[in-house]
């Protein structure tokens, strides 16, 4: 068969074998009940309430490559070396609203239940007393720990929603991760802790002077339509 028919076929049904993608259906016992508790609570929030998207971003590396990194010229993408140099790591606690956008942030050099709290005070603290905070968070155990659950029945005015294990993508911060990512720490170095400490938080202010909200679209039926169709289409494969 030559290339040219291949190609044919591959146009005809859609197939793109040089693309790869991950995906991993939650097992959660409760997983349709949680989806609808998290979407409805996108879609629609609760009247005098705060909707916080809450995670946090473990051992950020600082990096410093081991050569100068060369500008981006016309026609030249940005080159830098392809090994580096580790000077230490962080760990960012980010709590994301999902009204206006505004992240809240808390860097600490380890992520225990301790740093967590702390974290939750910040939030406490910075939130108006009139509004209930309504938490979507995963099930990490640093978020479980019988020192979290005195401290949020201490609080009653917290609210948590746990997603279903394995539906990190049902957590809006971890979209605000990606882009501070992509767009902020892939094009760093640093060569210290406090150097990196300083751009995440820098980075943080830049984006609360012109925060952006993501829009959540998809139904929660919607959402489990999509599951079960891609299910019967994975099982009429054959595989």
């Amino acid at each position: 068969m030559s290339q040219s028919t291949v190609s044919r076929v591959w146009r005809a049904f859609g197939l793109a074998p040089h693309k790869q993608d991950s995906w991993k259906l939650s097992k959660h016992p409760m997983f349709t009940e949680k989806v609808r508790d998290v979407v409805g609570l996108y879609m629609n929030p609760p009247e005098r309430a705060l909707v916080l998207c809450v995670d946090e971003k473990t051992q950020i590396q600082a990096l410093d490559r081991t050569q100068p990194i060369f500008p981006m010229l016309p026609g030249t993408p940005q080159r830098a070396s392809h090994d580096y140099v580790r000077n230490g790591t962080s760990s960012l606690y980010a709590a994301l609203d999902i009204a206006s956008g505004k992240v809240i942030g808390s860097l600490h050099s380890r992520h225990r239940a301790t740093e967590f709290i702390g974290f939750l005070r910040k939030i406490d603290a910075e939130v108006p007393d009139e509004l209930d905070v309504h938490l979507v968070m995963d099930n990490a155990s640093t978020h479980k720990t019988p020192a979290v659950k005195r401290w949020l029945t201490s609080h009653p005015r917290f609210v948590v929603h746990f997603t279903p294990t394995s539906s990190s993508w049902m957590n809006l911060v971890e979209r605000w991760f990606a882009e501070l990512t992509t767009k902020k720490l892939q094009r760093s170095t640093h060569r210290t802790v406090r150097a990196l400490n300083a751009d995440i938080r820098a980075w943080i202010d830049t984006w609360n002077d012109n925060p952006r909200p993501y829009v959540w679209v998809k139904t929660a039926d919607q959402i489990l339509d999509s599951i079960a169709h891609y299910c019967t289409r994975i099982n009429d494969s054959g595989h």
